[in-house]
């Protein structure tokens, strides 16, 4: 697809910019509504058997995932028209997923500017090394890689680095207004916890929470990951990466199945929400069916997203994902450079 073309499809998706507050609303109420009435569920059904709790405790989760919707929304301006609305509502639900307002919404305007561009990696992404970096790496570096993209550490201490961890802290250049909103955010989750544990005491709280937790923040680390994360993406250095291009090809349209892809805001199509993030989530999809060139974009499904858990490195010569053993001849014979 040409330039032009791609500029042309971005002027076309803008009509579906435009927020509705009674939709906006209706959201908050059929989503926050119901993960509140599930985690009581979950709790009470402690008494029947923790098997009972344990699948309410996953679906709960699901709730978990789309409040996140509704905070990534908040965090882009597009949730709401006023922009003080969005700040509240984004930092309550930011409290609800464990996430920092201003702190995330800073990171993942920087993954939305730079996403998929080779020069800039490593702020809102994921760490994707080429083919040639890692041939060229450090022993220790190599194996930090393989741990870091080993599926079990990346789906599953994830999720209790980034949300229980990482996001508690500020990072060095945070600015004023950023570092005093993970303060608050931090200080509002203890006392939520803190309150909760006081009410049903700390072990019903950790057999609920615990799961809903662990299962949400792996749910939101899968989507993350598979669509970005498909075999032919794109990738570009600087001088070749364009904005418009790595939104449309750099994204996935992840096809879901009806109920999944309301739970998870429609998030699956990645790629309109790339190419404009002002369009609010229920739109996504209206936005999607009105231009067919993005119709065309890289569909994957449940089964054929598995095929990302091989993915590992970035072939620079063939533009497609590899695993480590498609390209294990090549590594065998380059010497990692040794650590000084």
């Amino acid at each position: 697809m040409s330039q032009a073309k791609l500029m042309e499809l971005k002027k076309n998706v803008a009509p579906y910019e435009a927020t509705d507050i009674k939709k906006s609303i209706w959201q908050i109420v059929n989503t926050v509504g119901p993960l509140l009435v599930l985690w009581y569920a979950a709790y009470a059904s402690l008494s029947i058997s923790f098997w009972l709790t344990l699948p309410l405790a996953i679906i709960t989760s699901g709730f978990v995932v789309r409040t996140f919707i509704l905070f990534h929304d908040c965090c882009h301006q597009s949730f709401f028209k006023n922009r003080l609305a969005n700040d509240i509502v984004g930092t309550i639900t930011g409290v609800l997923t464990l996430c920092p307002y201003e702190q995330w919404k800073r990171s993942h305007s920087i993954h939305h500017a730079t996403s998929s561009n080779l020069d800039k990696r490593g702020i809102g992404d994921m760490w994707v090394l080429t083919v040639d970096e890692y041939a060229e790496a450090s022993f220790w570096v190599r194996m930090a890689y393989r741990i870091y993209r080993n599926p079990l550490v990346m789906f599953g201490l994830g999720p209790i680095y980034i949300f229980l961890i990482s996001y508690r802290f500020n990072v060095k250049d945070a600015r004023r207004k950023e570092r005093i909103n993970t303060h608050v955010t931090n200080v509002l989750i203890v006392a939520l916890y803190a309150l909760l544990i006081w009410a049903i005491g700390w072990q019903a709280f950790v057999l609920v929470q615990g799961p809903v937790f662990f299962f949400s923040g792996l749910f939101g680390i899968w989507l993350f990951y598979v669509q970005h994360q498909f075999e032919d993406t794109y990738f570009e250095h600087e001088e070749e990466w364009t904005y418009v291009q790595a939104a449309v090809e750099g994204s996935s349209y992840y096809k879901l199945p009806k109920l999944l892809q309301w739970i998870t805001g429609n998030i699956g199509f990645h790629h309109v929400h790339h190419l404009s993030p002002k369009v609010p989530n229920y739109n996504l999809e209206k936005a999607h069916l009105a231009a067919p060139p993005l119709q065309k974009a890289t569909t994957i499904t449940i089964r054929t997203s598995l095929k990302a858990l091989r993915f590992r490195l970035w072939d620079e010569r063939q533009k497609m994902f590899v695993g480590f053993k498609d390209v294990k001849n090549t590594l065998r014979h380059t010497k990692p450079a040794t650590d000084k």
